[in-house]
């Protein structure tokens, strides 16, 4: 008898325990901080919405702190460390030159990429299958697109023999930027880099580019900067995208992962790592839809006819 009210004593507790601290999960004030390479302004709303839909509420249990660097990348170092004042629970770190100073800023706190495009190339992960450190998220392929994307500029411009490739200081643009450099290579493309470090920079990259006889821009995945469409068809540029944004703000064409799913993903490994999960054992998603789209509009206004053949290929086309 004695010990048959010993074990409802101790089960008792234990569930008392168990009530006790999932009553402290649901009431405890989660601060999640969101570090950006670019602008906040497309992104933030997809993680908060989705962070509410999980029962994260700011306000109630919910603080979501933003720093943007607006493509300067310079600028991030000190935003990081603002926002590790502010001891958040989680980071989630926009692109790459934003996951590559939290990584040098914390080796703690939990950091989820939205997205990275070579976790593993730039020391990020151990594996996508198990990260093994404080780091997981989501990759985004760019670089595995660059030969198909280039096949459709051969398709679409039959007589281009120069590609300019537009970068910025993103860490992972050098590599890249071989990889498209050899991918023109063997469809007997010459291609050469051009950098534009901060957005200010562009229209002087874009008249080097005109200057050198570019016949295409290949502009390679980084955060947004809203005025490059509107520069690449002011200097006669068709303009080629890895990220599908721009030709919603009038680029030529894109090819790449639908983007703002990404985001998306990103609030699920938030949740994830709040609700205990650990970072080094959460695998790296890598994305599963991707966009073909072309714009007409921009078409017309460069005076380019799109070959019928491109067209059926393409997953959107904007009239």
């Amino acid at each position: 008898m004695h010990r048959t009210i010993s074990r409802r004593v101790v089960l008792t507790g234990c569930l008392g325990l168990a009530t006790q601290k999932a009553v402290a999960q649901r009431s405890r004030i989660w601060r999640v901080a969101y570090l950006v390479s670019g602008r906040s302004s497309a992104t933030a709303p997809v993680i908060r919405d989705t962070l509410r839909s999980l029962g994260y509420e700011e306000g109630r249990n919910l603080v979501f702190d933003v720093r943007d660097a607006n493509g300067r990348y310079s600028e991030l170092p000190e935003l990081m460390q603002q926002l590790l004042q502010l001891k958040p629970d989680v980071i989630v770190a926009e692109a790459t030159p934003a996951v590559a100073v939290a990584q040098k800023a914390t080796s703690t706190i939990p950091i989820v990429m939205s997205p990275s495009t070579d976790p593993i190339g730039s020391g990020f992960i151990r594996s996508f299958a198990k990260p093994g450190g404080n780091i997981t998220g989501v990759a985004n392929m760019f670089g595995d697109l660059t030969a198909k994307t280039l096949d459709i500029v051969r398709l679409v411009f039959p007589r281009v023999g120069k590609l300019g490739v537009l970068t910025s200081n993103n860490p992972t643009h050098p590599a890249l930027f071989e990889v498209a450099r050899n991918a023109a290579a063997k469809i007997g493309i010459s291609a050469d880099r051009y950098i534009a470090p901060d957005p200010e920079d562009v229209k002087k990259a874009y008249q080097d580019m005109k200057a050198a006889g570019c016949d295409v821009v290949y502009v390679l995945a980084d955060p947004i900067r809203p005025l490059l469409p509107s520069i690449a068809l002011e200097h006669h540029l068709p303009s080629v995208f890895q990220v599908n944004s721009y030709t919603e703000l009038g680029g030529l064409m894109s090819y790449g992962p639908d983007i703002l799913p990404l985001f998306v993903k990103a609030a699920h490994y938030v949740d994830r790592i709040l609700k205990g999960g650990n970072p080094a054992e959460i695998p790296v998603e890598q994305p599963t839809q991707f966009v073909f789209t072309i714009n007409l509009r921009t078409a017309k206004a460069l005076g380019l006819s799109i070959p019928e053949n491109v067209l059926i290929m393409a997953d959107k086309v904007i009239e």
